[in-house]
């Protein structure tokens, strides 16, 4: 699923976490103003997305927090509650 203040999508043939670009999130950061952090739910454990990935990210303004998918629903619901601009991706569990 991928997540905005202002959608929700389902992620169609979402890659593997190791595989992800930037172009597997389609339109997700086109947001203005921008989102301030990528919330990456990767599944049903903690992996790491490629660090071209997180350099490609940060240089456009945008953080990264990796995390569990159901951690990263969590953490949405609570920051979205504080009205934080942020987006979400989670890979199914």
């Amino acid at each position: 699923m991928l997540l905005s203040p202002v959608r929700a999508l389902a992620w169609q043939d979402a890659p593997e976490v190791g595989a992800l670009t930037l172009a597997a999130f389609g339109d997700l950061f086109d947001l203005d103003p921008r989102p301030e952090f990528l919330l990456l739910g990767t599944g049903a454990g903690l992996r790491q997305p490629p660090r071209p990935l997180v350099r490609e990210l940060e240089a456009m303004g945008i953080g990264v927090e990796a995390m569990d998918s159901r951690a990263a629903a969590r953490a949405w619901g609570v920051l979205r509650a504080e009205e934080r601009w942020i987006v979400a991706a989670l890979l199914p569990l």
